[in-house]
C-alpha cells in the first residue's frame, strides 16, 4: 500500500465510553496502516469523552477503512468524518485583497473617479506606463484548457480550476506574484491563442498550464511570437529547468560530465521534449527518447513534428528496440510518463553509478526503494521521498525575475540561468546522493533564480 499522505488526511470525531481509550483508537489506526497526526480532546458529553482523531490515509478507500476500524473499537463511536483536503478548498484557495485603504472621500477620489481618469489618460498616451501604474507589473495569467491536468487527463476547465488556483497560490506564496486562473472552455488552438492575445494587456506574463501535447507546442510558439510579455508553458520548461538543475548536481556526486553521459527519456510529451532540448543545449552526450512504441524513429509516421525533430537530433548510435535496449549502458534515466513502466531487471543493464529520475506522479515509473538497489542517485516527483523534482523551484523565481526586469520574452538562456541558480543553491557541503536539489521552502532559491533570470533578461534586452 502507498505511504499515507496529507493529501488524504481526515479528522474523525469519536465518542468514547468507559470501555474505550484514546490509545486503543490510535492503535487501531496504526494497525490499519494509517498515520495519526493529531489527537485532540474536544469536550465530554453525558459523561463520555469526545476526541478528534486526525490521521493520514493512503487513498480514499483507505480513509474509509480507517473510519471502520475505529468504529469497531469496543466503546468507540465515529460521529463524523471530515476530509481535510476538501475542507481546505471550500470557497477556493485564493482571493483578491486591496493594497490601499479607502477611508476618506479623498482616498476614493484618487483611487477611483475622478482621479483614476488621469492615470487612464496617461496610459492612453504611453502604453508602457501600464507596467508602472497598474497591476500588470506583478500579474501572471495561469491559462489552461483542462486537457492534461496532473495525471487526471482531459477533465475540462471547471475541474482544472482547483489546480490553477493552487498554482496561483504558489506564485503568491513563493514570489509575491499576483496570479489568476484563466480556465478556457475550448481546446481549439486558434481560439486559445486569440483569447489569450485579447487578455494579455492585463498581465505581465502568461503561464500556460496542463495543455495536452502536441497543441501545447503550437499554442506557446504562436503566443510567444504575438505577445510582448513572457509566455511560459510550465509543464514543458519548468520541469526541464528543475531536471537540469538536479542532473547538474547528481553528476557532481557521481563524478561524471554532461558531455559524456547517455540519457534515456521515457515519455516524449511536453515535458520530455523540453527536457531533452535543454539538456542538448547544455551539451549532453546523447539522448534516447522512448515512447509507448519503443525508441523514437524519425521514419515513424505516427510522430508529430516535435517528436520527429527530437528523433532526428538524438540517438547518436541509431539504436532500435524497446526500453531495455535504450537503457543498456545508459548513465541517466528520466521518466516523465506513467506508473510502474520500468522493471528492476531493466535497471540492471544501466552503466555503473546510474542516475534514475522517476518523475511520474503520484506513482513513479519504478518504486524508488527498488531503484536505489541499482542506482547511485534516485529522484522522484513525490514530497515524501528525497530529491523531489518540483516545478515550484523554478517558475516563481523565473517569473519574479522576468517581471522585475520588464522582460518581453523568455529564452533558453533564461532557463539555463534558472537551472544553474537552483543547482547552486545546494552547497558542496550539503550535496549528497539524497540531496541534489534544494527544498521548495528554501527562501533563497526564488531570490537566486530571480536574480539570475533578471540579469540575463536585462542583458538580452540591452543587446
Amino acid at each position: 500500500m502507498p505511504t499515507p499522505s496529507a493529501s488524504y488526511s481526515i479528522t474523525m470525531r469519536v465518542i468514547l465510553d468507559g470501555a474505550a481509550t484514546i490509545p486503543s483508537v490510535a492503535t487501531a489506526v496504526a494497525d490499519a496502516g494509517g498515520l495519526v497526526t493529531a489527537l485532540d480532546v474536544v469536550e465530554p458529553i453525558d459523561g463520555r469523552m469526545v476526541v478528534d482523531v486526525t490521521c493520514n490515509a493512503s487513498n480514499e478507500d483507505h480513509a474509509a477503512v480507517l473510519g471502520n476500524v475505529v468504529g469497531a473499537v469496543p466503546g468507540a463511536q465515529v460521529h463524523a468524518i471530515s476530509d481535510r483536503t476538501f475542507l481546505l478548498h471550500l470557497g477556493g484557495t485564493i482571493e483578491v485583497r486591496p493594497k490601499i485603504a479607502l477611508k476618506t472621500r479623498d482616498d476614493l477620489s484618487m483611487a477611483y473617479t475622478p482621479g483614476v481618469a488621469r492615470i487612464s489618460s496617461a496610459i492612453a498616451k504611453d502604453k508602457s506606463l501600464a507596467r508602472k501604474l497598474t497591476i500588470k507589473r506583478n500579474t501572471v495569467a495561469v491559462v489552461t484548457d483542462g486537457s492534461a491536468v496532473l495525471g487526471l487527463g482531459n477533465i475540462g476547465p471547471e475541474a482544472a480550476l482547483p489546480v490553477m488556483e493552487g498554482k496561483a497560490l504558489l506564485f503568491k506564496r513563493f514570489a509575491d506574484i499576483d496570479a489568476w486562473p484563466v480556465c478556457l472552455d475550448t481546446q481549439d488552438p486558434d481560439e486559445i491563442v486569440r483569447i489569450v492575445q485579447c487578455l494579455a494587456p492585463s498581465y505581465g506574463g502568461i503561464n500556460l498550464e496542463d495543455i495536452a501535447a502536441p497543441r501545447c507546442f503550437e499554442i506557446e510558439s504562436r503566443l510567444r511570437d504575438l505577445l510582448d510579455i513572457p509566455v511560459f508553458h510550465d509543464d514543458q520548461h519548468g520541469t526541464a529547468v528543475v531536471v537540469y538543475a538536479a542532473l547538474r548536481n547528481a553528476l557532481r556526486v557521481v563524478g561524471k560530465e554532461m558531455k559524456d553521459i547517455r540519457v534515456v527519456m521515457l515519455g516524449v510529451g511536453a515535458a520530455g521534449t523540453a527536457i531533452s532540448k535543454l539538456l542538448m543545449a547544455e551539451g549532453a552526450g546523447d539522448i534516447i527518447g522512448v515512447n509507448r512504441h519503443g525508441i523514437l524513429d524519425e521514419t515513424d509516421p505516427r510522430l508529430d513534428d516535435e517528436r520527429r525533430w527530437l528523433a532526428a537530433h538524438t540517438n547518436r548510435d541509431h539504436r532500435r528496440g524497446d526500453l531495455t535496449e535504450a537503457l543498456r549502458d545508459a548513465d541517466v534515466f528520466v521518466g516523465v510518463s506513467g506508473p510502474n513502466l520500468v522493471t528492476e531487471e531493466q535497471l540492471t543493464v544501466m552503466a555503473p553509478n546510474a542516475i534514475v529520475f522517476a518523475l511520474a506522479n503520484p506513482d513513479p515509473e519504478i518504486d524508488p526503494q527498488i531503484a536505489r538497489r541499482h542506482a547511485a542517485i534516485v529522484a522522484t516527483g513525490r514530497s515524501d521521498e528525497p530529491n523531489q523534482i518540483n516545478n515550484v523551484l523554478a517558475f516563481p523565481g523565473i517569473f519574479r525575475g522576468l517581471l522585475d526586469a520588464g522582460a518581453t520574452k523568455i529564452t533558453e538562456q533564461v532557463e539555463i540561468a534558472a537551472g544553474r541558480a537552483i543547482a547552486d543553491a545546494v552547497s558542496s557541503d550539503d550535496l549528497s546522493p539524497n540531496y541534489i536539489v534544494p527544498t521548495v521552502f528554501n527562501a533563497a532559491v526564488v531570490q537566486a533564480v530571480a536574480r539570475a533570470v533578471g540579469q540575463v533578461a536585462r542583458e538580452q534586452a540591452a543587446s
